[in-house]
Formats: structure tokens, sequence, C-alpha cells
């Protein structure tokens, strides 16, 4: 149970990485772009789309970082799990006490304080699953 655990953990970490990296470079930028008579409703079906992908990867990876905490393979250290669940808690804290409050002023239309908070806020997310990505690389790493 511990590896399938490790597995499904270093797949929605490595998801959700790939995924916040393709969201502050790419996706938020493009919001600026979108102009103030589409952006309502592009916000909006962002909004609907993108959680079809996250809340999944999301569940998985909170669920199975609290679980290697209890019961964890050899590669995965204690200091590792607890720092991994640390950076997921990290994560969801900047999603729904910054991101989610930014994108809940958007949804009234395009607005330059709020979208430039949501940029901004979002690089504490995109550190946070960039370094579970690196640390999950380095639990396989040892595996070899």
């Amino acid at each position: 149970m511990e590896k399938l655990a490790f597995l499904a953990n270093l797949l929605s970490t490595i998801f959700m990485g790939g995924l916040i990296w393709t969201v502050q470079v790419v996706h938020y930028p493009l919001f600026a772009k979108v102009g103030e008579t589409m952006f309502r409703e592009y916000h909006a079906d962002h909004n609907v789309l993108i959680s079809i992908i996250v809340v999944p990867a999301l569940l998985i990876e909170l669920g199975t970082a609290a679980f290697l905490i209890l019961s964890r393979p050899e590669n995965v250290s204690t200091p590792e799990a607890w720092i991994g669940l640390a950076l997921v808690l990290l994560a969801w804290g900047a999603t729904f006490f910054l991101s989610v409050p930014a994108h809940n002023q958007l949804v009234g239309g395009f607005n330059l304080d709020a979208y430039n908070a949501l940029v901004q806020t979002n690089w504490i997310r995109t550190f946070a699953w960039s370094a579970r990505s690196l640390l999950v690389v380095w639990q396989v790493y040892k595996l070899f």
C-alpha cells in the first residue's frame, strides 16, 4: 500500500507542478488579453474547466501526502514526508486564502488589482508545487 500511495503522490505532484507553471506562465497572463466584453464568460469557463482537472489531483495529492506521514516506503524519510505535507498545505492555503478571493473578485469582470494579486500570489503555489516536485523526484532517485 505504501508503494501505491507513493506512486499516486508522485504522479499527482508532478501533474500539479506542471499545471501550476502552465497556469502561471501561460494561462494567467492570457487573462489580461481576453478583453472586457468576453472576460466574464472566459473566467467562468476557466473556473469550471480547470476544476475538473485540478480537484481530483489536489485530493489525491493531499490524501497520499497525509498517508505517507503514517506509512512510508523506505525511500521516504519522516522529515521528507512532513515537508511534503507542509508544502501541500501551503499550496492549499494559498489557493483558498489568496487565489480564490482574487478569482471571486474577477467573477464580475476584469479588475486589474485583483488580476495582479492573483498573478503575484500564485507564485506561492508555484513555489510549493515546484518544491514538492523536486522532493518527489529526489525520493524516486533514492530508489535507484
